[in-house]
């Protein structure tokens, strides 16, 4: 079974890798043509910044693998001699603990590079140390907390009950729900300055549209975004009364009124049309199936390993398996959620105007640095959202007949 395990493991990494190889050489190639949506000078940048964002997805591929047979060929058996294997829930929470405080320094490198090396470069990040060693202490405490209780009462529920993987996905499921309930008020927060919209105009007409789509909301909200990231983002998130809009300051400085209401109306068309539950749901059936698969496997693959089947050691399982079924089920989500995309689009076109919504578009892409064209084999692994450039055609925007305002917008930056 251990064999078979490592076969599936190898053949997906080879397949991820691929992928990345296939994206490589399309923007590549696309690189040398006329320039698509962007300036010349930004068109070679976007380029390049996604060709480095996969030479660097490639090398965590590679580690990703490494550390997968680190873990079945000893790792785990190592782990579990070193914490004790008395079945206990304390140690196989302790156990856990180790787990992803091992994964975690093996990808902190690659984050490191990522935040202070390849987003710099381009002008992404505006992280200092001091503020990325603070965030990892918050992540790390929150990661105690509340990681350290889903671990117990998980480790419980194997320890006490033959089918547990039915219960255990229960529990997990009511975690993802509870987290998109609290973490706009209770999570956001602790990394992010909320303060409510001082700009009274937009204020009152995004509450105008929030009154005509019948949605209701607990405030309108910018966070401090650029502290971190130049790039320009909004999300209306919550479920129930905790929902809330919030923009990036970001956002608020590249974009005028009418554009933002137009990205507001995106993003409120995702809640008009239920998008939240649907992605609950298709969420839902992907962690059913992790659960029942993984809680289904032979205990003979433990005692391949060398360990014993303790709550921790399936839990852990659970974790390292899961990148696989993520890989796996991605595609599917993806063919719903750009879907759905299309549709927010058009509801946002009604709401904020077509021609908004466009010029909107437009500019996330030059200020972001996304480039705008993509091998077909990953948008189908990868995209949530369709190609900007089938989103602009749906919208009725043409590029032999670019909006000279919106041009003359970027001129500046290019």
């Amino acid at each position: 079974m251990l064999e078979l395990l490592i076969g599936i493991f190898t053949l997906y990494t080879l397949i991820k890798i691929y992928v990345s190889v296939m994206q490589i050489g399309f923007i590549s190639d696309a690189k040398k043509q006329e320039p698509v949506l962007l300036l010349p000078g930004k068109y070679q940048v976007a380029a390049n910044y996604a060709i480095k964002k996969e030479r660097l997805s490639i090398a965590e591929a590679f580690v990703e693998y490494l550390t997968f047979l680190f873990w079945v060929y000893g790792g785990f058996k190592f782990l579990q001699q070193t914490v004790g294997i008395d079945n206990g829930i304390t140690s196989s929470v302790l156990f856990l603990f180790g787990f992803f405080a091992i994964n975690y320094l093996i990808s902190l490198p690659f984050d490191i590079y990522k935040v202070f090396k390849l987003d710099k470069e381009f002008g992404f990040s505006k992280t200092t140390p001091k503020l990325y060693i603070i965030d990892q202490i918050k992540s790390a405490v929150l990661f105690l907390i509340i990681g350290g209780a889903v671990f117990w009462v998980l480790s419980w529920i194997i320890t006490n009950f033959s089918n547990w993987w039915i219960w255990a996905f229960a529990v997990m499921f009511g975690f993802i729900i509870l987290t998109n309930l609290l973490y706009p008020t209770l999570i956001a927060p602790i990394f992010n300055k909320f303060k409510p919209l001082e700009d009274a105009e937009l204020k009152a007409d995004i509450e105008r549209i929030l009154k005509e789509v019948g949605l209701n909301s607990d405030g309108i909200f910018t966070i401090d975004a650029s502290k971190r990231d130049s790039r320009l983002n909004a999300y209306f998130g919550g479920l129930g009364k905790s929902k809330r809009v919030v923009l990036f300051d970001t956002l608020l400085e590249k974009l005028n009124k009418q554009e933002i209401l137009a990205v507001l109306g995106h993003e409120l068309g995702h809640y008009s049309h239920k998008d939240i539950f649907k992605n609950i749901a298709l969420m839902g059936a992907f962690l059913f199936v992790v659960f029942f698969i993984v809680g289904n496997l032979p205990q003979s693959l433990f005692m391949e390993m060398g360990i014993a089947p303790t709550a921790g050691a399936q839990i852990a399982l659970i974790a390292l398996l899961l990148s696989i079924f993520s890989f796996i089920y991605m595609p599917i989500m993806g063919i719903v959620s750009r879907h759905n995309e299309y549709e927010a689009d058009r509801f946002g076109a009604k709401i904020g105007g077509k021609q908004n919504l466009i010029n909107a578009l437009l500019k996330l892409v030059s200020e972001n640095k996304s480039f705008p064209l993509s091998h077909p084999l990953y948008i189908f692994f990868y995209y949530s959202h369709p190609p900007i450039v089938e989103r602009l055609k749906e919208l009725g925007y043409d590029e032999s007949s670019k909006n000279d305002s919106v041009i003359l917008g970027f001129l500046d930056d290019a």
